[in-house]
């Protein structure tokens, strides 16, 4: 039986563990309460198409595969910020990155939010939910302070090796837990992060995966591998800025495709240990009366325009996977058009489901509509993903916004002598289109602008300056 076949029959193994259809028909239990369990399952630097279910063949996830084959799967979610700790910030708030003035990276530090901002274990917790996080937390929020973030079983935050192995166990952990409530829990994962290690030829911190095959035995480059004609001028500056980020400047196609593989590895290494989550959830008998979500922070680019990890706008490092899944009681969908933005729409779509009420100052749009409607889309839905580039904690001072909606996709930076990128991401998929250097787009491009402004305007962000009419 090859793989696909595998994964059509839904019997997902995971290191000797049967997630899938013959177990869920032994789960069923009386449950405790009419309101579901939510389960977060998060990973980091995770690419939309790096899952076996969208048909890529240089990989094998049925762990992802299965939640996909029990849920919705969105194939135009993006992150709020292709930065760690903007975007997770985004996620567990409901609030944009510019907002929470967390553009960066930054290290937790008591006091650096107000305490008017609610923050996703608190609205569950004040919900009457039972609330626990396990794995990688870079908040500016002390783990320490549980009255805020609102997480009474918090553990496996700090960095160290092995964290992702150890994180199943965790989750068992609270699972076990006799308890007369709903629960939230988030595992948060941070592989394929380690693709950042592995690049500058580095020891893994988690996860061995073995000297890399020659490269012809390794997946191809992307069809956009190419750099873009008439690509913004600041993007191979900030490359040449910081080797530590970016050492792939003068590699050639040979190790761009070992390191495809290398990426791929290290999504399916993490894809084994959230099939552990799912055996932990099965053998606890919690399936039944759970709805899961799978995200990733942010993307990486995979050698697409010669591009690894993150910060920059193109659709492999800002697309991502977004999964609501309801364990044996759905049918695979797939949602074509949805824009979301995991960020904003997050916390409303687990409330949807949770039955909690949406803190009104949150303006994100619920999901559970268009997973259960998969052919169903807000045609008016307009997303804006932000940018700064930095090292680390240090900042280059240098912004950018995607604006995205419907077809076409608008980029522009803060600075730089060729700033702005117009695609249609229906016709040019690849991005590798610029439609700015095309007379015939000047109305389009002048649309896009327009739309940049008005969202800046009604969200109270101080890029505005940089578009020009």
């Amino acid at each position: 039986m090859d793989r696909r076949e595998f994964v059509k029959n839904s019997v997902l193994t995971s290191g000797g563990m049967m997630v899938g259809s013959k177990l869920l028909a032994g789960n069923r239990r009386e449950e405790v309460c009419s309101r579901p369990n939510i389960v977060l399952i998060m990973t980091d630097q995770q690419t939309a198409q790096a899952m076996s279910c969208v048909g890529n063949d240089d990989l094998n996830t049925p762990s992802m595969d299965y939640l996909a084959r029990y849920g919705t799967r969105f194939k135009r979610a993006y992150c709020p910020a292709p930065l760690c700790g903007p975007s997770r910030s985004s996620m567990l708030t409901g609030r944009l990155p510019h907002e929470l003035n967390t553009t960066i990276n930054l290290p937790e530090q008591s006091g650096y939010w107000s305490r008017d901002i609610k923050i996703l274990g608190k609205i569950f917790k004040d919900g009457g939910y039972d609330t626990g996080y396990v794995g990688k937390w870079h908040l500016p929020v002390p783990v320490e302070e549980k009255d805020f973030h609102g997480f009474d079983f918090i553990t496996n935050t700090k960095r160290r090796d092995w964290q992702d192995a150890s994180i199943p166990a965790d989750c068992n952990d609270f699972l076990e837990q006799k308890r007369d409530k709903p629960f939230l829990m988030v595992a948060s994962f941070i592989n394929p992060h380690d693709i950042c290690e592995w690049a500058r030829e580095q020891s893994l911190r988690m996860e061995p995966i073995g000297k890399a095959p020659v490269s012809k035995e390794c997946p191809l480059v992307p069809e956009n591998y190419e750099i873009p004609v008439g690509e913004p001028d600041i993007l191979r500056e900030q490359q040449k800025r910081s080797w530590k980020t970016y050492p792939t400047i003068e590699w050639k196609k040979d190790r761009w495709r070992q390191y495809r593989w290398a990426y791929y590895r290290l999504v399916e290494h993490v894809d084994r240990y959230v099939g552990y989550v799912l055996h932990a959830l099965a053998k606890n008998k919690q399936l039944d009366n759970t709805i899961i979500v799978f995200a990733s922070d942010h993307g990486d680019g995979v050698g697409s325009h010669r591009w690894n990890q993150k910060q920059v706008l193109y659709e492999e490092v800002v697309n991502v996977p977004f999964i609501v899944c309801k364990p044996g009681r759905t049918k695979a969908r797939i949602n074509e058009k949805q824009v979301v933005n995991v960020g904003l729409d997050l916390i409303p779509t687990l409330c949807e489901y949770s039955g909690i009420k949406l803190p009104a100052e949150l303006i994100g749009e619920g999901q559970r509509k268009y997973a259960e409607k998969a052919g169903e889309w807000n045609n008016d839905k307009t997303i804006v993903v932000e940018t700064e580039f930095a090292n680390g904690t240090n900042s280059f001072g240098i912004t950018g916004r995607a604006l995205i909606k419907g077809d076409w996709k608008y980029i522009v930076y803060s600075k730089g002598k060729k700033r702005e990128q117009l695609f249609n991401l229906k016709s040019d998929p690849g991005e590798m289109d610029d439609l700015t250097l095309k007379s015939e787009f000047k109305e389009p491009l002048k649309k896009a602008r327009t739309s940049l402004i008005k969202w800046c305007k009604e969200n109270n962000d101080s890029f505005e300056t940089f578009i020009q009419l």
